[in-house]
């Protein structure tokens, strides 16, 4: 059975109907990224999945358990950790401040302290700036802040939104040289990422949005020669 399994996901917002019908599972060990163009549902998906957002129809498995409609804390508590878009950090806390919030659930102070060190060991640039105030970090810190905040919560699948969403070019490549030791590390990551090419060369299985709709799924490798797939997110013409 798949670690993660969302079937027949419809979402609406209002009169807009957001996801319709997706389904795709997610392995134990795997990096599974959701690509398409802005708007096209990759982000209501990670809402759905984590409680953020209610569908109106489907089911999402999560360890074999339905959490479909389940308060988001509760979700946090199977083992399943939401690092969103626009980082989610608390500005006017500072960055261990934010830290402990990721283990505001754990009962296990010397497995918090330990999951901490070795966040900070990943994100060396933050572990310089644990006393100042979140809000006062380069958009690349705060991002790397959201991440590790999300590790400290010691999730079996951590959804990760748009990582590298305006962050320069060489913070995108630590950002994702950081996404592939976590996976080597045993996490199971659900990515959505805007730039599809590096999404691709991180993941072992890629989906395909558009417009709320699932339209291709396959090895993120396959997916990467596909010519459609180039042209369409990959700038190649």
């Amino acid at each position: 059975m798949a670690l993660l399994e969302v079937s027949g996901l419809d979402v609406h917002y209002g009169g807009i109907h957001a996801l319709k019908g997706v389904t795709f599972s997610v392995e134990q060990g795997q990096v599974v990224t959701l690509i398409g163009a802005n708007g096209a549902g990759k982000t209501t998906t990670l809402r759905a999945i984590s409680g953020l957002v209610k569908p109106s129809k489907g089911s999402v498995t999560f360890k074999g358990r339905t959490i479909t409609g389940m308060p988001a804390h509760q979700i946090v508590a199977l083992g399943l950790a939401h690092a969103p878009e626009g980082r989610g950090i608390f500005a006017n806390l500072t960055v261990d401040e934010n830290l402990q919030m990721g283990a505001y659930l754990r009962r296990d102070p010397a497995g918090v302290a330990k999951d901490t060190r070795h966040a900070l060991e990943l994100f060396p640039r933050i572990a310089e700036r644990l006393h100042q105030n979140a809000g006062t970090l380069s958009g690349g810190e705060q991002q790397m802040l959201a991440i590790a905040r999300a590790l400290v919560a010691k999730p079996t699948l951590l959804l990760l939104d748009e990582p590298s969403l305006g962050l320069a070019p060489q913070i995108v490549q630590l950002i994702f040289k950081i996404v592939r030791s976590i996976a080597a590390e045993g996490t199971t990551i659900l990515l959505v990422e805007q730039n599809a090419h590096q999404a691709l060369n991180v993941a072992h299985t890629a989906h395909v949005l558009e417009v709320g709709t699932l339209v291709t799924s396959g090895p993120a490798a396959e997916l990467a020669r596909d010519d459609k797939i180039r042209k369409a997110y990959l700038g190649v013409h």
